[in-house]
């Protein structure tokens, strides 16, 4: 097995890996499907690679921004099957782990930005939180990005959800995070 020098990775720089949550399809509304495709085509205008869940509503509308932006897309879905994932997925991971996904998906990522969202999202959240991710929260685009931005989950402070007005500020301010 070949093994590579100790310097291999200074001359291969990785890729930031953004993860973008919210909505599923049955909440996503047609306001939270144009701010998530917004913010995928910002992920991919960064040169990021879009990390998302793979489904549908936020997830996909986030993915067909970054892929119509010329972007790379990762969905890590929840299924075993593949053809689970929403048609803009460039690199597919079927994790067979259901809900449990959420913590792939949260760990992938050097950082994350949220629209909306429910139950589901509230759970990424809450893994990325555990990890210190940056997470932007847009704001106006309501349910869990709403309630949580500018504001600490809990007592323990890891890291602040920064609340944002525009895909715009959501990925500035979450590069401006992600260590080198």
């Amino acid at each position: 097995m070949k093994k590579y020098p100790d310097t291999w990775h200074n001359h291969v720089p990785k890729r930031r890996q953004i993860l973008v949550i919210g909505n599923n399809e049955s909440g996503c509304t047609p306001e939270l499907e144009k701010l998530a495709y917004e913010v995928g085509k910002e992920v991919a205008m960064s040169d990021s690679v879009l990390i998302s869940g793979g489904l549908g509503g936020v997830m996909e509308a986030a993915s067909r921004g970054a892929r119509d932006a010329g972007g790379l897309v990762v969905g890590i879905i929840p299924q075993n099957d593949p053809s689970f994932a929403n048609g803009y997925c460039d690199i597919v991971i079927p994790s067979g782990l259901g809900l449990a996904r959420d913590f792939l998906t949260a760990l992938s990522a050097d950082g994350v930005i949220i629209v909306g969202g429910g139950s589901g999202t509230l759970s990424e959240l809450c893994a990325a939180y555990m990890h210190k991710k940056p997470i932007a929260a847009i704001k106006n685009s309501g349910g869990v990005a709403a309630k949580y931005a500018d504001s600490f989950l809990d007592h323990r402070q890891n890291v602040k959800i920064v609340g944002v007005s525009t895909p715009n500020e959501a990925i500035t301010y979450v590069l401006s995070q992600i260590t080198a």
